[in-house]
């Protein structure tokens, strides 16, 4: 189950459907802050990240807001796609960001490691990029909230195409928080550092045999894409950042790149 705000989001096995709005209802009963319960009713799909969702119990809505590191947000869970579980992760790199760093956040969704980064760090500015229309919307609305909009810079399309166009020899860190696209928008994260030096957060899903270690095998699919690039790169940290299904884990890698060779 994930709380995000007032609504609860419940994956039911299918044995239990049947019995889903008792037990949707009876889980709002022993919750008083919990307003709305949702079902997860499919995997993740399509270019937006999304799922379908069924409303089960409580008030009929999808939108709520979302607190965080004293930080505040919008969620539409119909329309984007969000977590609570990188919470940690997202406080992590923002204390990673030292005073005058330009980051660039290559998809950004609605805003929160951005958001959080410039709360928290003392970052110049952070390009906040996502190609979702409605997470771009909900972004402009989570910087007023927080009062970053001298520090965030919401930009609406895909990361390629925007590095590409305008960001080239820019950043000192960029964030792939996207782990079905990090690995083939590599390229354009290493363009986008100021001469090819800077720091790297890629995210990645991996499916790993028993005893395999599902960093290391990240570790070593990142290298070989580095190494056609002829940079100069070392893997200073990797971490598993969840478990998304059975031996499936997100990996996050901390890459530092230093020039070309």
């Amino acid at each position: 189950m994930d709380i995000i705000g007032d609504i609860a989001v419940i994956k039911i096995p299918d044995k239990l459907l049947h019995k889903r709005f008792e037990l949707a209802k009876a889980l709002l009963e022993s919750i008083p802050t919990i307003k709305v319960v949702l079902r997860k009713a499919s995997t993740i799909k399509g270019e937006y990240r999304l799922m379908d969702l069924e409303w089960l119990a409580g008030e009929e809505r999808f939108e709520t807001i979302y607190r965080e590191h004293g930080c505040t947000f919008k969620v539409d869970l119909s329309k984007v796609f969000f977590t609570p579980r990188l919470s940690g992760e997202r406080i992590r790199i923002a204390n990673l960001v030292r005073e005058g760093e330009v980051i660039i956040n290559m998809f950004a969704g609605i805003g929160t490691y951005s958001i959080i980064i410039a709360k928290h760090a003392k970052p110049r500015e952070v390009y906040s990029i996502d190609i979702n229309p409605d997470a771009f919307k909900l972004m402009k609305i989570n910087i007023k909230l927080n009062k970053v909009e001298d520090k965030v810079i919401p930009i609406l399309g895909d990361a390629r195409e925007v590095i590409v166009e305008k960001y080239f020899n820019t950043a000192d860190r960029v964030l792939m928080p996207l782990p079905e696209l990090s690995l083939k928008y590599i390229p354009y994260a290493v363009k986008s550092l100021k001469n090819a030096c800077g720091w790297i957060h890629p995210y990645e899903f991996i499916k790993v045999a028993k005893g395999e270690n599902p960093v290391e095998k990240v570790a070593k699919i990142y290298e070989k894409e580095l190494e056609k690039m002829d940079v100069k790169f070392s893997i200073v940290q990797g971490r598993k950042v969840g478990e998304v299904a059975p031996r499936k884990y997100r990996v996050v890698l901390d890459i530092k790149i230093e020039g070309y060779e």
